[in-house]
């Protein structure tokens, strides 16, 4: 069964993916959170508490909390507590969007 939605809904959703994608990447666009990110990524499911994160990437716990908070508004990362502790870990479905909105229409013919 192929779906098909009218030029206004597809118009609309490429609106919304414009404007998440320009979020995320505007969140990435600072050396320290692409780093912070790039950590949280080879860490896996396993994700990083807050003192982790800071002793391996040399922050400050207010310079990290700010960072943390502009990657999860983005929608790229997320927080849970852990009893006194803070886990984070990155959200691979909103990396793997991403990435294919990038490289969505790469190999098109420009017509």
């Amino acid at each position: 069964m192929i779906l098909t939605f009218p030029e206004s809904a597809q118009h609309h959703c490429d609106e919304q993916d414009l404007t998440r994608s320009a979020m995320q990447l505007a969140a990435l666009g600072s050396e320290t959170r692409l780093a912070l990110f790039r950590l949280l990524v080879e860490w896996g499911d396993r994700g990083l508490n807050t003192g982790e994160i800071s002793e391996k990437l040399g922050l400050a716990g207010s310079t990290l909390t700010h960072h943390l908070m502009t990657l999860e508004t983005a929608g790229l990362i997320a927080r849970r507590r852990e009893g006194r502790n803070i886990r984070c870990h990155f959200l691979a479905p909103a990396m793997e969007g991403l990435v294919a909105y990038l490289t969505r229409n790469c190999c098109r013919e420009a017509s």
